[in-house]
């Protein structure tokens, strides 16, 4: 008898060998909002809006807080100093020129943080050593070593960067890079401050030096991109490709110009293609959309609808062809879930039979915890709300709370407000506004209802402010919508913009030009403590 051959398994059309997991390397992310996202025109925030953001950080696993400027004034300083106080897992940097002066102001903001880092640069390319610096490069190399040496005097933890790297000669970025290593620098940033380089000169950048700068497997080597041409995160990335283990970014790529690499679009990038792209960041990304929503509230920079991550159409569908991909399978279109990025599907829940329990189950969802007393405020305002609209949405929700945050300190508030207005003119408006808690009245007319209520104000608060933008945005569909309006004003070379909601597109004006005229107004304060 013939024993049987052992069957042998048909060969695969598509033979797959199990991969061994790919080691992920650690990218630190190292936020800047604080810093380079409040040097943005009219960006300015105040010292408790300041705090509010870096507890975001913190809380959603931002290993490094760029929290100021310490020498730029007594505001930044305190605002730097308290930060590094309550930090409780990030390290808090301190930004400095290379000047004595400005590592030890640095130093001295940053001495009561559990982990404090000064972040000390000089610009090395020829078209800023021979305009901004007025030095030859052999000064500079001296004033790197002196400097990251001072710093290093101060904390174990020194970062140095070259400023305009990316118009920087390699041989002569590579000189400034070994002596900034040997005077201590741990950490090396190169940022591409013009917003001038591309992915492939970028990763080359990084490559070239690594490669030829004796002992840079010593420091940790940073990336630092601006969006002048709109490559800031493509940048970025391929920054960490060519070596880079640190990512410095902003909330919603807020910034100088056309801003900084948006850090919820490098996080969700990394995370999203890790098949061709081995990192890990340890930011916790179901707060990336809470983390933008505040950012904006307290900046009142509005979020623009196609916003990558953050937006609000990123996960938004009105193609029928997309609409019947999503309803078969949400991968067809959707690459990420809204989930994962901290957004609610639910789009329509509340209405004015909502109780408070409901209404802060939803809040929540939304990503926002509130304290007793701004939630009894923002409730109280939500059924204001629900008595003018048949149906709340969460954007309606959101804009309520985000005005309620920016507004927490404000100086002056609206009352009351009566516009006359219509084809027969003139168009009068009669205001009312909470001064420092004294009420006061004035009716003014105008070239139109809106003029006449900014008019109104003029005449309750003289002031020589320069209306330099006024927008308004529907916050959802349908006629009983509320209006969304900003407004930027600008005196003595600042500019600060603020943003109000109501269904009434009057009231939602008035109070984004208070809201305006209350920063300015702190400003002034702020200035003037300084100054005395």
């Amino acid at each position: 008898m013939t024993a049987k051959k052992p069957k042998t398994a048909a060969p695969s059309a598509n033979p797959v060998t199990p991969a061994k997991p790919a080691q992920k390397d650690r990218v630190v992310i190292f936020d800047t909002t604080l810093r380079d996202g409040e040097q943005c025109p009219g960006a300015t925030m105040t010292l408790e809006e300041k705090l509010q953001v870096a507890e975001m950080l913190d809380e959603m696993g931002v290993d490094i807080i760029e929290a100021g400027f310490p020498i730029a004034s007594q505001g930044d300083f305190e605002a730097v100093a308290e930060i590094a106080r309550i930090t409780k897992k990030a390290v808090v940097a301190g930004l400095a020129r290379a000047i004595n002066a400005d590592i030890d102001r640095a130093g001295e903001a940053v001495r009561k943080a559990k982990r404090g880092r000064i972040h000390t640069f000089v610009s090395t390319s020829p078209i800023h050593l021979e305009h901004q610096m007025r030095k030859t490069e052999a000064e500079v190399l001296e004033i790197i070593s002196a400097t990251v040496k001072r710093a290093r005097n101060l904390t174990d933890d020194v970062e140095w960067s070259a400023m305009d790297a990316t118009r920087t000669p390699i041989a002569y970025l590579c000189q400034c890079v070994d002596a900034a290593i040997k005077a201590g620098a741990t950490t090396i940033n190169l940022p591409d401050t013009v917003g001038y380089s591309t992915p492939d000169e970028y990763r080359a950048m990084f490559r070239a030096v690594r490669e030829k700068v004796p002992g840079s497997d010593k420091a940790i080597f940073s990336v630092h991109c601006h969006d002048d041409l709109g490559l800031a995160v493509a940048n970025s990335l391929a920054g960490i490709e060519g070596g880079a283990r640190q990512v410095e970014c902003t909330i919603n790529g807020l910034g100088e110009r056309a801003g900084n690499a948006a850090l919820e679009e490098i996080v969700m990038a990394i995370r999203t293609r890790s098949d061709v792209m081995p990192y890990v960041t340890g930011v916790d990304a179901t707060q990336l959309t809470r983390a933008s929503k505040l950012v904006s509230a307290v900046t009142s920079f509005p979020i623009q609808y196609n916003k990558a991550i953050v937006g609000r159409n990123a996960f938004a569908h009105e193609s029928g062809i997309h609409q019947d991909g999503m309803l078969k399978n949400a991968n067809t279109y959707e690459i990420m879930t809204p989930e994962s990025v901290g957004v609610s599907k639910t789009s329509l829940v509340m209405g004015k039979h909502s109780g408070r329990n409901a209404f802060r189950s939803k809040l929540k969802d939304l990503g926002y915890e509130l304290g007793e007393n701004a939630f009894e405020d923002a409730f109280t305002r939500f059924k204001a709300l629900a008595d003018k609209k048949k149906h709340v949405y969460d954007e309606d929700l959101e804009a309520l709370v985000d005005e309620r945050i920016a507004t927490a300190s404000d100086r002056v508030k609206v009352i009351a407000l009566l516009v006359v207005a219509g084809t027969m003119g003139p168009q009068s408006a009669t205001l009312t506004l909470d001064i420092e808690g004294s009420h006061k009245t004035a009716q003014t007319t105008g070239n139109g209802p809106v003029d006449a209520t900014f008019n109104a104000i003029k005449a309750l608060i003289p002031h020589e402010a320069k209306l330099a933008l006024y927008q308004v945005t529907a916050v959802t569909e349908g006629t009983d919508a509320q209006a969304e309006v900003s407004v930027r004003l600008e005196m003595n070379g600042r500019s600060v913009t603020s943003r109000a909601a109501d269904p009434d597109t009057l009231v939602s004006s008035a109070k984004a030009y208070i809201g305006a005229l209350n920063k300015l107004m702190q400003r002034d304060l702020m200035g003037k403590r300084e100054a005395g």
